[in-house]
């Protein structure tokens, strides 16, 4: 994961001195959950109400391909149903309901269809996250209710994940995007041996803004 931010961070900095590299933010509603499995026996899930907010670049690299990174913070998580008892998050819980805050790194390629200033795009690529916090909750066996924030280490929750993202939207001559966007987790949030592989899973759609974009003019007046 190091190689993998610092090789991120290192072509950024150079393309930051492109002066054809363009900045913005974006933000967005996403449905979360994940594909929850035990001993290879997949569990029941539910999915969430979620969100990102964060900043994006484009550097011209070939034609109509792009460089695109992302940074951003996203909340995720997921309720689940057990048919087995496991741990995390207790050998004797039938549920659990799980929200985490984390911080993403994109390494994304784009590309546009077409050469018009309004135009469709699709956006593919990994990313790195950072599980900052987490809150579960869950009921065990007695109905005892359980509510605490969750425990990151070697042998509990996973503090690093890798997913898979995926975008297909339209950016405007201004520089107005919109897109769907579709996250598939291939890290477990679960560090545990012998314990549950959970990946995340989400889809949402975003809004963003590249600034600087000079408005673009035509001239319909009639030559002589």
């Amino acid at each position: 994961m190091k190689i993998f931010l610092l090789s991120v961070a290192a072509l950024c900095i150079t393309l930051f001195a492109n002066s054809q590299a363009e900045f913005g933010i974006f933000a967005g509603p996403q449905m979360m959950s994940a594909r929850y499995d035990i001993s290879g026996s997949k569990q029941k899930t539910e999915y969430k109400y979620g969100f990102q907010l964060g900043g994006m670049m484009k550097v011209p690299f070939e034609g109509n391909l792009y460089f695109a990174p992302a940074v951003f913070y996203t909340m995720k998580g997921y309720k689940v149903t057990y048919s087995k008892f496991v741990y995390p998050p207790d050998p004797a819980a039938i549920n659990n309901d799980v929200s985490l805050h984390n911080f993403e790194i994109a390494a994304l390629l784009q590309y546009d269809f077409g050469t018009n200033p309004g135009h469709f795009f699709i956006k593919a690529g990994p990313s790195i996250e950072v599980q900052l916090t987490g809150k579960e909750k869950f009921t065990k066996l007695n109905g005892e209710q359980v509510s605490r924030n969750m425990k990151f280490s070697y042998a509990d929750y996973g503090r690093y994940g890798a997913n898979l993202l995926g975008h297909f939207g339209y950016e405007s001559a201004t520089g107005l995007t919109i897109y769907a966007q579709y996250t598939f987790g291939v890290g477990s949030v679960s560090n545990t041996d012998g314990g549950p592989s959970i990946r995340h899973r989400a889809f949402g759609i975003s809004v963003g803004k590249f600034f600087g974009r000079k408005k673009i003019v035509i001239d319909t007046g009639n030559k002589e």
